[in-house]
């Protein structure tokens, strides 16, 4: 993971560094006797001046030369710097290696994604450095949106013809996405550079562009179901009229119909696809990425309700076994479920019924909520409210009265936050009221971080700066 371990890539950098240096002394130790007509591989290594066997505190590569001050410890000769020169350039060199390809594999891969010309257009840029990641990401991420909105007009074009060719008198359209497209930009990036192989060259934005055209019919479906309404008659003494009315439901096909059928991506592609995906979405701090960090299942807590604030909160964990190891999508709830778990609490908590992780987890799939992978799509939260009849309204981190005042008057609030005190990526929580000023919450990965009050703050630091459906705050209630 190229951006999610930085002790792992400081460790290989030692480690490189480590290497370069011990086979510098090699080659220097090497050339010396050749030279001088001795032996490579037989025979210690000794003085160049009076012969005496060096012990090993004098064979560290730099150091040694270093702390003698540049001469032998036994007959006080001065050494040729030549030994400490060429074991630090090899040490630069090889710490180069790792540093050279974490920096530039994002680039090699991302640097022609913002070119405008055809597919290997001559002269591009590789463009490594943080700001032109984000900037190309971005880039593609609203092109991909354009072309997500061109596949919703496409299907209800579609709706419209099918219904045509039925008996109905009308039909509906119950469309999840409307206000709000979904995608995982980065897993369709990821899976078009996985498709090219190794040939980056062929990357560009307006090569992607046209691959998703071509299957802009299968981004989104439909399913359709019939049912018949009764109209009340206008006046007296009228029968009530009997109406046809046909159900077409939209539903998004998106990343992994693309990965299997126009991608055409092998097994190990697509696990290269979602690896850099994510690393991605933690390199940019946030993203849709949302996974838990510990998927060790806890016992099960039984019924917890808070009461300490304005609100009777009923609360749920992901990682209760009774959920932990039941399915999202083709994921799992321990896992991947924050999404699904905060809307369980604030359904359960704000109406009469009860609805657990496991029902609010079949829920959010069925209608499209779900990212392989990746969590929830940010629109299952005003999604998930309003098919409750909840009241919801996005908001930002600037605006930290509006938050207060929904909490003191009962309301809950859904944050995304990002990487801190409450996740090492992307994590929904539940804002669940206000005691002495402090914030007290409901987080569906920790019942202990769920106990304790948290400044305001924090909260709004670690919020997520590139949550979209009215978000990172959302207020329920």
């Amino acid at each position: 993971m190229l951006y999610a371990a930085p002790a792992i890539t400081i460790y290989s950098c030692c480690i490189a560094a480590l290497l370069g240096a011990c086979m510098g002394s090699f080659l220097n130790c090497a050339a010396w006797r050749v030279v001088h007509g001795e032996s490579v591989l037989r025979g210690r290594s000794h003085c160049d001046v009076c012969g005496h066997v060096l012990a090993p505190r004098d064979l560290v590569p730099v150091f040694s030369y270093v702390f003698s001050h540049g001469r032998c410890r036994y007959c006080g000769a001065k050494l040729s710097p030549r030994h400490a020169v060429g074991e630090a350039v090899a040490a630069l060199v090889l710490l180069a290696l790792p540093l050279l390809f974490i920096l530039l594999l994002p680039g090699i891969i991302f640097g022609s994604l913002t070119g405008s010309g055809a597919s290997g257009a001559a002269g591009q840029p590789i463009l490594n450095d943080n700001a032109a990641i984000t900037e190309n990401v971005n880039q593609a991420a609203f092109a991909i949106n354009q072309i997500l909105g061109e596949g919703i007009e496409n299907v209800q074009v579609r709706i419209a013809n099918d219904f045509a060719g039925t008996d109905g008198d009308h039909y509906e359209v119950v469309n999840p996405y409307e206000g709000d497209l979904i995608s995982n930009a980065n897993l369709f990036i990821s899976q078009y550079c996985a498709a090219k192989n190794l040939d980056f060259a062929a990357i560009s934005l307006t090569d992607m562009e046209q691959i998703l055209r071509a299957g802009l019919t299968h981004l989104y479906s439909f399913s359709r179901t019939m049912e018949v309404r009764t109209v009340p008659a206008e006046e007296d003494g009228e029968e009530d009229t009997a109406e046809t009315w046909y159900i077409y439901t939209i539903r998004y096909n998106g990343e992994a119909y693309f990965a299997d059928s126009i991608f055409a991506l092998t097994d190990e592609q697509k696990g290269l696809a979602e690896n850099y995906a994510e690393n991605l979405s933690l390199f940019l701090g946030d993203g849709l990425f949302q996974y838990a960090p510990s998927t060790n299942t806890i016992t099960a807590l039984g019924d917890v309700r808070f009461t300490d604030g304005e609100t009777e909160v009923i609360y749920f964990n992901q990682l209760d076994e009774r959920y932990a190891n039941q399915p999202y999508g083709t994921d799992h709830i321990g896992g991947y479920g924050c999404g699904p778990t905060s809307m369980a609490i604030v359904v359960s908590s704000l109406t009469s019924e009860t609805v657990d992780p496991v029902q609010m987890a079949r829920w959010a799939y069925e209608h499209g909520y779900w990212c392989s992978k990746s969590g929830s799509y940010h629109t299952l939260i005003p999604g998930a409210a309003q098919a409750w009849v909840l009241s919801v309204e996005g908001c930002t981190a600037s605006e930290p009265q509006r938050i207060l005042d929904a909490l003191a008057d009962g309301k809950l609030v859904v944050a995304l936050m990002t990487k801190g005190h409450f996740t090492k990526s992307g994590h929904f929580i539940v804002l669940r009221g206000v005691q002495d000023e402090k914030i007290l919450v409901a987080d569906p990965a920790s019942y202990r971080r769920s106990q304790k009050a948290w400044d305001l703050s924090i909260i709004l630091n670690e919020a997520s700066r590139r949550a979209g459906a009215g978000g990172p705050f959302w207020i329920i209630g």
